[in-house]
């Protein structure tokens, strides 16, 4: 079995690539089965794997803004959307042989664990995939927030940043902007100084100011994470 670059990894996915094409289907069954797979096959080469979900597929937290309802209570409620994918996935991972653990910022002791920094870790060592859910716990945070936070409590050494079909981090919207083009490598400071869409402004900073590099990939290719794992250049790596 090829040797892993990377020992223990984070993967970051929107509440949106968990959700189907149907009206009102908000989690997809075949979509939660692609991701586990993915993460099944990461899992093969010994490596550790933290995963942090969105919950835009349950909650748009910044409609509800616009229409007047309170920013702190908007953000809860993704928090809780986020709790609900994780348990989805959960389950997911599990039904191909994987041992997980749900852990949240919120606490919910009926359902998932409470966060704590060095169970997470114990789990990672004892080769369970950890779900970490509820963002960072706090209003005003978004879950890209809460991966570059959770990255770097936990000691991952990339954050594998998923996209919904863009394949990495262009020079501007490819689906927009024909004559866009890929970076195949970008430092921190560039992505930030151009406002490009690798994560929101507060996340890369701390990724950053911690030194966490990220891989910004196609979510959707079959794959490619485990050719990330593996070392294969894909996607856009940023770093300081």
């Amino acid at each position: 079995m090829a040797q892993a670059k990377y020992r223990r990894v984070l993967i970051k996915l929107s509440g949106e690539q968990l959700q189907g094409t149907e009206i009102g289907e908000s989690v997809n069954p075949q979509m939660l089965d692609f991701y586990a797979e993915e993460i099944e096959r990461v899992h093969r080469h010994n490596v550790e794997v933290a995963v942090v979900l969105g919950g835009g597929n349950i909650w748009r937290g910044n409609r509800a803004i616009e229409r007047g309802m309170d920013t702190a209570q908007s953000h809860y409620m993704g928090m809780l959307a986020t709790i609900i994918n994780a348990l989805a996935m959960q389950d997911a991972l599990e039904s191909h042989g994987l041992h997980t653990r749900a852990m949240t910022a919120l606490k919910m002791d009926e359902i998932a664990e409470p966060y704590i920094r060095r169970r997470a870790t114990r789990h990672l060592e004892k080769g369970r995939v950890i779900i970490l859910a509820g963002g960072t716990g706090n209003p005003y945070f978004t879950t890209d927030s809460a991966a570059a936070l959770r990255a770097t409590e936990i000691g991952a050494e990339v954050i594998l940043m998923a996209k919904n079909g863009v394949d990495g981090v262009y020079t501007a919207d490819p689906r927009l902007d024909p004559s866009a083009t890929r970076y195949d490598h970008i430092t921190f400071r560039e992505a930030i100084s151009r406002q490009l869409s690798v994560m929101d402004g507060t996340a890369l900073t701390f990724c950053q100011d911690n030194n966490v590099p990220i891989v910004v990939f196609n979510a959707l290719a079959a794959g490619t994470i485990e050719r990330i794992v593996l070392g294969e250049h894909v996607g856009t790596l940023v770093t300081r």
